[in-house]
């Protein structure tokens, strides 16, 4: 019996199956990458790092300037892929020279870190803004996790650190609106109450009650804390009233 001719591929089916196989490899690596990118917590997770994307009022996209590499990491060593000039990225993180995004490259979606020459954005003061924005950001969530407040603090920064506030007001003065803000502060504090267990022996128990320790009126201009009152007690402690940097505006 007359065997078959044996026949091979040609060089070019070659190239496109090992095409094929490469990216069959590749695209769900760089898939599975995006998608832990997405949700990844806003923390430093690299030496030199700063994550601002979960602390942003919204997202802040950047233009790919010209042909350019994207990398694994913030040393910019290990390339991760090339992105096409035009392609539009959101900003994830940023450090002193580049800015880690999330976006499309030319083998698909990514997230690593670009050069900061290599991209562009319509605010050339980007980067000293968003310093600006982290650096307020972690005074801010230091105060809220004292409950505490400060000159500089907005009316949702005051409420998610002290909660509603007892009373509200408002005043128009030459100066425009002002509103306030009243809170009570209360602390715990022990008890001890004496009475009979079911045998009939004395006992005594603690108890904590909430007692009004003092009150504090918070002055609002503009939606930004301007004036901190002790109008009973002494709640700010003796460091008093804290100072903060007034909200970054980014966009």
């Amino acid at each position: 019996m007359k065997s078959a001719p044996l026949l091979l591929p040609s060089p070019a089916i070659v190239t496109l199956l090992t095409l094929t196989l490469t990216l069959s490899i590749f695209a769900p690596l760089a898939q599975a990458q995006f998608e832990r990118e997405r949700s990844r917590l806003g923390s430093n997770t690299e030496p030199g790092a700063m994550y601002v994307e979960d602390i942003l009022p919204k997202a802040v996209r950047l233009t790919v300037s010209a042909e350019s590499p994207i990398y694994y990491q913030v040393d910019m060593q290990r390339v991760l892929g090339a992105m096409a000039p035009g392609t539009v990225v959101q900003l994830v993180a940023m450090s002193d020279t580049g800015y880690r995004v999330r976006g499309r490259a030319r083998h698909g979606d990514v997230a690593g870190w670009m050069r900061m020459d290599h991209v562009k954005s319509a605010d050339p003061k980007l980067p000293e803004k968003l310093k600006a924005f982290y650096e307020r950001k972690k005074e801010v969530d230091a105060l809220i996790a004292e409950n505490q407040v400060a000159i500089g603090m907005t009316v949702e920064e005051v409420k998610a650190s002290l909660g509603n506030p007892s009373r509200k007001s408002s005043k128009i003065t030459a100066n425009g609106r002002e509103e306030s803000l009243e809170y009570s502060i209360f602390e715990r504090v022990p008890q001890i109450t004496t009475g009979r267990d079911r045998l009939g022996n004395l006992v005594q128990t603690t108890i904590y009650v909430k007692v009004e320790v003092g009150r504090l009126s918070v002055a609002f201009k503009d939606n930004v804390v301007t004036e901190i009152a002790e109008t009973m007690g002494n709640p700010l402690g003796e460091d008093g009233v804290k100072l903060l940097p007034t909200p970054i505006i980014l966009y």
